[in-house]
């Protein structure tokens, strides 16, 4: 089980902040994400076999939250270079504990209802991988509306139960073409959880990314030696930026893939306003916190982080307000796609960067 926990969470500012992103904050009944996501499967896989990917600056956050964890299953990454350079990273640590065979790889800031069909489709999907390894197992959530704002696949003939032959994905479709997609029901969301054979994936970074992984080699050879380290911090940050899904998912071929469908009760609190339909649902209800007062509001998020000033709202409908005690956020919920922008802007001027 690989929990990949590394995110700066900037969609979710100002209540995800760089020195605490989304997946660290207890915003749900006293928990992160973090740490419900390793409270999901500690008890059937067993804390020896759960692995957390974050950042280097994150690490004694993850010790603290999820202190059950070994601490040597904690990898920081030296810089963000996105998902391919991470996984690669990660697998080729675990190839050098001696590991091989199936890998979950799993995110730490999503939030899940049905725990126990997540359970059932992670260990199905290892078997599938152990049946046949040289093939992907993708993780698919039936459909509850026609989100255009996450990624989809098409599920082609069915092979088994709730297993599918792989047709492709589409990310972050249009809003037409999204409902013809929900209404055809041959599609299910992408929440990005896979099952794969760890040596099988590596081949593919040797086919696919053919110098990143010669780069991995180098770092591999050096992990557990006094090069550590030095190898380490000069390979890394020159690993090529670039994402799991261009690098290797996008180019394999359909039939090297197979399709599980469940309903996890999955959801991405990944925007404000995706936070609200998270935890409220997607009916038109407010979400509220803190101390608030809302009139006639509709379909809105309020958070209010100060405990002596009262937030005050009257008639708004598809809004977004949270106030912190340094940064005051407005914005409607069309466009909270737009606040990671607004955190890149902020963090390019040095009177106004601190905020970030």
């Amino acid at each position: 089980m690989l929990i990949f926990a590394g995110g700066a969470g900037t969609r979710l500012w100002p209540l995800s902040r760089k020195e605490l992103p989304k997946q660290f904050k207890k915003i749900f009944d006293g928990k992160s994400t973090i740490q419900l996501a390793v409270e999901r499967i500690e008890k059937t896989f067993g804390t020896n076999n759960i692995y957390i990917s974050t950042n280097e600056n994150y690490v004694s956050i993850v010790k603290a939250q999820v202190p059950q964890i070994n601490a040597s299953n904690i990898i920081g990454e030296p810089c963000k270079r996105d998902l391919a350079a991470a996984i690669g990273y990660n697998f080729i640590r675990l190839r050098k504990k001696g590991y091989s065979g199936p890998v979950s790889i799993l995110w730490a800031d999503h939030l899940m209802e049905n725990v126990q069909n997540f359970i059932e489709v992670l260990r199905k999907g290892e078997l599938l991988v152990n049946e046949d390894p040289n093939r992907l197992v993708f993780v698919g959530e039936t459909a509850r509306y026609a989100e255009n704002n996450l990624g989809w696949i098409h599920l082609g003939r069915k092979i088994k139960e709730n297993a599918y032959e792989y047709k492709g994905w589409v990310y972050k479709p249009s809003v037409k073409e999204c409902q013809k997609m929900f209404n055809s029901k041959e599609w299910v969301w992408n929440p990005g959880y896979f099952v794969v054979d760890l040596n099988f994936v590596l081949n593919l970074y040797q086919k696919f990314l053919p110098i990143m992984y010669s780069q991995l080699l180098e770092i591999e050879k050096a992990l557990g030696t006094v090069d550590e380290n030095r190898v380490l911090e000069k390979i890394y940050p020159t690993l090529e930026e670039e994402s799991f899904d261009k690098a290797i998912i996008e180019k394999i071929d359909l039939n090297q893939a197979i399709v599980l469908k469940t309903q996890m009760g999955w959801a991405d609190p990944g925007t404000l306003y995706a936070l609200k339909e998270a935890i409220v649902g997607n009916d038109g209800e407010n979400y509220e916190k803190g101390l608030t007062y809302n009139v006639e509001t509709k379909d809105s998020v309020v958070i209010n982080e100060e405990k002596e000033k009262l937030l005050a709202t009257i008639g708004l409908n598809n809004m977004v307000i949270v106030n912190t005690e340094d940064v005051l956020l407005v914005v409607h919920k069309d466009n909270v796609v737009k606040i990671s922008d607004l955190v890149k802007q902020l963090e390019k001027d040095k009177k106004l960067k601190g905020f970030i």
